[in-house]
């Protein structure tokens, strides 16, 4: 009986060891996804410049933006390394600068100035823009890293709804929000570039801020703005 026993347990011992052998250990495979897609949500800081100026307009104090919102990317090659990008996004903007903006009460137009430097505490505007970005994209991209070089150019389509200019001098205040010759429908040329995180981005209005109807002295205001700055993508 005993030897019955012994011999049970070697057979039970060696075809566990057998099973052991016989049966490979294999780690899941990587599913990779070719159908990718890249760089569908976005955030943007810049310094905000302004050129094409009336004579005696200059910036002063910080101006800078924020922009974001999400692009569909659009591959239109075997590789998806060049796609088409169309999306919604949000543009807040400010400006310090030494233009003075004041709504006649008898007829509503805009009555505009170029101030000294010691006429005020406080002079600048804000903007704020629904927009459509349309970009035509390059990369390096592969479905394995999400880092690759990216050279991205196109056209941003934009619907300035909120407008304030804001005066501050002592104890006086004067906002504007109702300007007529602003030129609320915007689009602008857009060029980005850059590695992984990090990307330039520039962007230049094609058409000003004001009409032509806003003048100083019969001389246009203008204003075209730049936006230097960082974007940053996500998924």
């Amino acid at each position: 009986m005993k030897q019955l026993l012994i011999f049970f347990v070697c057979c039970v011992s060696a075809f566990s060891s057998f099973g052991q052998d016989s049966i490979p250990v294999t780690e899941p495979k990587k599913v990779l996804d070719s159908l990718y897609r890249e760089d569908q949500f976005y955030v943007g800081l810049t310094f905000n410049l302004l050129v094409n100026r009336s004579t005696g307009i200059d910036q002063s104090g910080f101006s800078g933006g924020l922009h974001l919102g999400f692009i569909r990317d659009m591959p239109i090659n075997k590789l998806r390394n060049v796609a088409i990008g169309l999306g919604v996004g949000y543009s807040f903007n400010t400006y310090g600068q030494n233009l003075s903006i004041n709504v006649d009460d008898t007829n509503g137009n805009g009555v505009f100035e170029a101030l000294d430097g010691s006429d005020f505490d406080t002079n600048r505007f804000t903007t704020h823009l629904a927009e459509v970005p349309l970009e035509f994209r390059w990369r390096t991209s592969v479905p394995e890293t999400h880092k690759f070089y990216r050279i991205y150019a196109g056209l941003r389509f934009g619907y300035l709804f909120h407008f304030r200019s804001n005066f501050e001098k002592g104890d006086i205040k004067v906002r504007e929000t109702k300007v007529d010759e602003l030129n609320r429908l915007r689009y602008g040329a857009t060029f980005t570039f850059g590695w992984n995180t990090y990307n330039f981005s520039v962007y230049y209005s094609l058409n000003p801020l004001f009409n032509d109807d806003a003048k100083i002295d019969g001389e246009r205001v203008g204003l075209n703005p730049i936006k230097i700055g960082l974007t940053f993508y996500i998924l």
